[in-house]
């Protein structure tokens, strides 16, 4: 049985997204293309906010539509 692989950018979003929920710094984006930096930047300041907003874990992963 073949497997779906997920779209490249929304992948780097999760990441950033779940970066950014655990107060990881944006320097510690891993990513130097351009293109798909923007993407994990993305998902780095939502989940910064996310963070910001007391959201934690499951809770904020939930929340977030982008994330199901």
């Amino acid at each position: 049985m073949k497997t779906q692989k997920r779209d490249k950018t929304s992948t780097l979003f999760n990441r950033g997204f779940q970066a950014g929920l655990s107060g990881k710094s944006r320097d510690d984006c891993p990513v130097k293309v351009i293109e798909l930096r923007t993407h994990w930047m993305s998902g780095w300041r939502q989940g910064r906010e996310a963070h910001w907003n007391g959201m934690t874990g499951v809770s904020a992963i939930q929340a977030h539509p982008a994330l199901h």
